[in-house]
């Protein structure tokens, strides 16, 4: 039997947020390793990810195509499928498609708008579905399912650790347009006055703030290894960082910032 697969990302995580918050649950995974996104926004991040890529570690003295040749051969142990390749990929580069191939159900669950069924994101599910609520892994956890005789994968797109960390509106500094990303961009276009740029006070506390909302999806990950069977791999990791006041910044997306691309990533069978 080929191994289950939960590819779990946590939207807009930083490492150092991982790093700093208590991760019982991930440890049995694995230990955090400091890798770089492909990508400083969702979307793109995303789509590279379901090619079959995972974060990179940007490593020196080699040709950028023998490390993505590296890391297609990873999938031969991740999922216990032999002589997995580049070439198993090529040419559609869809890791649900692969997976379906191999009579995998390949299932989505995601927090962003950008991510929603509509998009192009969603081929090669048999169930994709944009969550109703943007914090919500707790829901995702509790529809999903383990069939002993079919191998599944889930992937899934966590809102906990993007802005605004789970806060309350009257707890939350405010930009126009970032919550929900689609649902109120033209809010203030046009206007005279911009909002107010965050102090560092403020960011030192929504960077506090995503610390705790690591701990909270560290303590539902719990959970969820009450639901998976012992051949199951994990991969968990985010799809950027994101700047806390570093060189100016708040944020990702059209910022060229380490922070931003710097992501954690930890992967194997829980204990």
């Amino acid at each position: 039997m080929h191994n289950h697969l939960v590819y779990i990302i946590m939207d807009s995580c930083r490492y150092d947020s991982v790093m700093a918050a208590a991760t019982p649950n991930m440890d049995r995974i694995g230990v955090a390793e400091r890798r770089y996104s492909y990508a400083s926004w969702t979307s793109p991040s995303h789509y590279a990810y379901l090619m079959g890529m995972t974060p990179h570690l940007s490593p020196p003295g080699i040709f950028a195509s023998e490390v993505y040749k590296k890391e297609f051969a990873k999938w031969v142990d991740r999922l216990g499928i032999a002589d997995m390749s580049f070439a198993t990929f090529v040419p559609e580069l869809n890791l649900p498609k692969v997976l379906q191939k191999h009579e995998y159900r390949t299932v989505g669950r995601v927090s962003l708008p950008v991510l929603n069924p509509l998009t192009s994101i969603n081929k090669g599910f048999d169930d994709y579905k944009l969550m109703s609520n943007h914090n919500d892994f707790s829901g995702m956890i509790d529809q999903m399912r383990f069939d002993p005789e079919e191998p599944s994968f889930h992937f899934l797109n966590l809102g906990e650790t993007h802005y605004p960390y789970m806060l309350e509106r009257d707890a939350l500094p405010h930009i126009s347009g970032v919550h929900g990303v689609f649902k109120r961009m033209d809010d203030g276009l046009g206007a005279a006055d911009e909002d107010k740029f965050f102090d560092m006070a403020q960011m030192e506390m929504l960077h506090r703030q995503q610390i705790k909302c690591v701990e909270y999806v560290d303590g539902l990950l719990g959970k969820l290894f009450d639901l998976t069977p012992p051949n199951t791999h994990f991969i968990v990791t985010a799809d950027h960082g994101e700047c806390f006041g570093e060189g100016g910044f708040f944020g990702h997306g059209p910022i060229m910032h380490e922070k931003v691309f710097e992501v954690p990533f930890l992967e194997g069978r829980r204990n």
